[in-house]
């Protein structure tokens, strides 16, 4: 495969474009050509299949001409090498480069999104979060991956709502979920799926012992009762009295919702609301999501029996991520990614690791 690679003057490999994007607009420039060429010849002015050939050109019509944006942008940067070569233009050349560069990226995010997202990529998403070994300091731990992907819904301007929760008795998380709502957040944060440890002195710890904990992470694109039918006759519903926040009458009326989902086993309870009907629509959403993530799971393995996917999305048994606080790392396991920025991930900056694993998943498709 041929790839868009320059040689600037300290002998480096400048690499220009993304070569599997590349041959994704070949591809699409060719088939809006043959639409274009179709709906042109006045002999296919009554053809069955007009009205949709149109249709479908102007679906692809303004991915056609930012492809050819992005190719012309790639000549530009070629050029700019060339003149950075040039003691006398570098910092004139230096400033162009800046700018396509930041036009190549958000040209290449657009095209991105469009060649390869998956048709739930764009939902909103459900996150769970549960305490895993390590006790009490797993549950803070939890509580921490909750205030992160907080931050990280803060900047990217989404919305979030606790759908039920678990506290723990030191104000941790033993469980908690809740939705992400923002165009393109199941997309953003789908990777996050699996068991994250974390290495650190507790709280709780008078030795300054460092101890390992872990939590898992599981994320669901959103499905809406329109989507996703569940039949009455496979579930069974049950009431209890609530034990989390709401005050005293939490433990006297019956507002909580357990819901077993018979075919699957599947059990979602919900008892953050004080009304029972609002925790039976919410544990509802949660259980439409979790059915339509293991249907769409065994629909890809049945389709990639024979394929190692190295990017996984879906598996709360794999140990995804550690972090180390003693050495403020933190390591992604499936792209051996270190950083020493742990201090800032937490925070929510996370936008590194999703970025890297964006382009890890993109490799796979090409």
């Amino acid at each position: 495969m041929v790839k868009n690679l320059l040689v600037n003057k300290s002998g480096e490999n400048v690499k220009i474009g993304n070569e599997i994007i590349i041959k994704k607009i070949h591809q699409i420039e060719e088939q809006y050509n043959n639409l274009v060429g179709f709906i042109s010849l006045p002999e296919n002015y009554k053809h069955p299949s007009y009205r949709e050939k149109i249709k479908q050109v102007g679906e692809i019509e303004e991915i056609v001409s930012l492809g050819g944006k992005y190719r012309n942008f790639i000549e530009k940067r070629k050029e700019i090498e060339d003149i950075l070569k040039d003691e006398s233009l570098i910092e004139l050349a230096e400033e162009e480069k800046t700018i396509l560069d930041k036009q190549l990226f958000q040209i290449e995010e657009i095209l991105q999104d469009f060649f390869f997202s998956e048709s739930d990529d764009k939902k909103n998403c459900i996150m769970e979060i549960r305490a895993g070994t390590g006790g009490t300091e797993a549950s803070l731990f939890a509580r921490d991956l909750f205030r992160m992907y907080s931050r990280y819904a803060d900047k990217k301007g989404w919305n979030m709502e606790i759908l039920n929760s678990h506290s723990s008795e030191i104000g941790g998380f033993k469980e908690i979920v809740f939705i992400v709502e923002g165009k393109g957040s199941y997309g953003e944060l789908k990777y996050e799926s699996g068991v994250h440890r974390v290495q650190r002195v507790p709280i709780t710890e008078t030795n300054g012992r460092i101890h390992t904990s872990a939590a898992t992470v599981a994320v669901f694109p959103e499905i809406e009762e329109k989507e996703y039918d569940i039949d009455p006759k496979d579930l069974k519903i049950d009431t209890f009295c609530s034990s989390g926040k709401g005050g005293q009458s939490v433990n006297t009326t019956y507002s909580a919702v357990r819901i077993t989902h018979i075919p699957t086993g599947i059990v979602v309870a919900c008892q953050d609301e004080r009304s029972q009907i609002q925790n039976k629509l919410r544990a509802m959403k949660i259980l439409r999501s979790k059915i339509n993530s293991i249907i769409k799971e065994q629909k890809e393995q049945e389709l990639s029996v024979n394929r190692k996917k190295q990017i996984k999305t879906g598996d709360r048994s794999e140990k995804i991520r550690t972090y180390n606080f003693p050495q403020n790392r933190i390591t992604d396991h499936r792209i051996n990614l270190t950083l020493y920025n742990l201090n800032e991930i937490i925070d929510g900056n996370i936008e590194s690791f999703i970025g890297n694993l964006k382009k890890e998943a993109l490799k796979e498709m090409g």
